[in-house]
C-alpha cells in the first residue's frame, strides 16, 4: 500500500478509502444490500490487512447504524491511532447550522466509540446556513479536539471557494479534502471544482469512481439486489447510458491489452489524474483485492486520451 498526506494536514492516508455506506441495518430502509455487523467486520478487517488506513462514513448512512458498525469493527481489530477515520454532517435537522453540528458531531462519536474524528466532511454545500457561521462552527470543533481535519464533499466550485475564504479571513481551519463525485462517466467537476482543489492544496477524494460498477464490468445492468434498487446510481448514470457505454467498452479495451480487470484501469486513470485516494465501497473482500491492483498499473499519455476522448457534457449530479 501507498500512503499521501492529506491536503496540508499531517494525517497520511491510504491511497484507497474505504467507503462504508454498504455497512448498516436494512431496517433502515436506507438501502437494501447494507451488510450486518459481521459481514461489515470481515469487509473492513479484509481492508486493513491490505494496508487501507482511511476508512469513511456518515452519521446518516443506515440510520447511523454504519457508524456504529465501523466503531465496533475497529474496537476490535486495531488501535484507534492506527485508523483515519472520516464521518460527515449534513443530512440531518439543521444541516450545518451551529446547534447541528455540535449535536451530530457527538452522535457520530458515541455511535463510532471514540473521542475524535480524523476527517470531518461536510456532506453538501447548505443554502440556509450562513458560510461564517459553518466555518467557526467546524472550527471550533478542531480547538476542542473532536475533530482533527476537515474535508468537504460534492458542491459548486464558487461555494467551496467562499468556504475556504471565509476560512482564510478569519483564522479558522480551512479544508483538506475534497470528496466529489468523479470517474471516466462524469467529469463536470474538471472545470472548475478540482483546479480551485489545486490552487489550495486539497487532496481529491473522489466517490463513485467506478460509477457504481458500469466501469468495472461490460454489461451496463447486473441482476445483483443493488443494481435493482440503488435508485441513486440509476438516476445518475443510466440517462446517459448510451453515449457512456463508449467509454466503458474503451475501459474494456484497455483491460484486455494489459491483462488487468476494468476496475483496475478506471482507478488507474483516477491516479494519472492525481487523485489521492478514491472511496472505494465493498461488499466482498475480493472487490478490494482487485482495486488494490490499480497501483501497479501506469497508463500512458495514449492511454488516457483513449478513455476521455469520447467524453461529452452531462448535467450536473451531486452539488445540487
Amino acid at each position: 500500500m501507498e500512503y499521501l498526506h492529506l491536503g496540508n494536514s499531517d494525517i497520511q492516508v491510504s491511497r484507497f478509502c474505504l467507503g462504508c455506506m454498504s455497512f448498516g441495518d436494512p431496517a433502515s430502509k436506507m438501502h437494501a444490500w447494507t451488510l450486518n455487523p459481521d459481514e461489515s467486520e470481515a469487509i473492513i478487517k479484509h481492508a486493513l490487512d491490505l494496508g487501507i488506513n482511511f476508512i469513511d462514513t456518515a452519521n446518516t448512512y443506515s440510520a447511523g447504524t454504519s457508524e456504529e458498525y465501523v466503531g465496533r469493527a475497529i474496537k476490535k481489530n486495531i488501535a484507534r491511532e492506527k485508523v483515519i477515520l472520516a464521518t460527515k454532517v449534513y443530512f440531518n435537522e439543521g444541516h450545518l447550522s451551529k446547534t447541528a453540528i455540535d449535536k451530530e458531531i457527538n452522535g457520530s462519536l458515541k455511535r463510532l466509540g471514540t473521542d475524535y474524528i480524523d476527517l470531518y466532511i461536510i456532506h453538501r454545500f447548505d443554502y440556509t446556513t450562513p458560510i461564517e457561521e459553518t466555518m467557526e462552527a467546524l472550527h471550533n470543533l478542531v480547538k476542542a479536539g473532536k475533530v482533527r481535519a476537515l474535508g468537504a464533499s460534492a458542491m459548486y466550485g464558487y461555494q467551496f471557494y467562499n468556504l475556504q475564504l471565509a476560512a482564510k479571513q478569519n483564522g479558522w481551519t480551512p479544508f483538506v479534502s475534497m470528496q466529489n463525485h468523479y470517474n471516466l462517466l462524469y467529469r463536470e467537476d474538471e472545470r472548475e471544482l478540482i483546479p480551485i482543489c489545486q490552487q489550495f492544496n486539497v487532496s481529491l477524494t473522489p466517490y463513485s469512481p467506478l460509477a457504481a460498477g458500469r466501469l468495472a464490468r461490460v454489461e451496463w445492468q447486473t441482476h445483483t439486489l443493488r443494481s435493482k434498487t440503488d435508485k441513486v446510481a440509476i438516476a445518475k448514470y443510466d440517462s446517459t447510458q448510451k453515449l457512456d457505454a463508449n467509454i466503458v467498452q474503451r475501459v474494456n479495451e484497455l483491460a484486455g491489452k494489459y491483462g488487468v480487470t476494468m476496475t483496475q484501469v478506471a482507478l488507474a486513470w483516477q491516479f494519472a489524474k492525481g487523485i489521492t485516494a478514491p472511496i472505494i465501497g465493498a461488499t466482498k473482500t475480493k472487490y478490494l483485492d482487485d482495486a488494490v491492483g490499480a497501483l501497479k498499473i501506469s497508463l500512458s499519455k495514449e492511454d488516457i486520451i483513449y478513455l476521455e476522448e469520447q467524453y461529452m457534457p452531462h448535467r450536473i449530479v451531486g452539488a445540487l
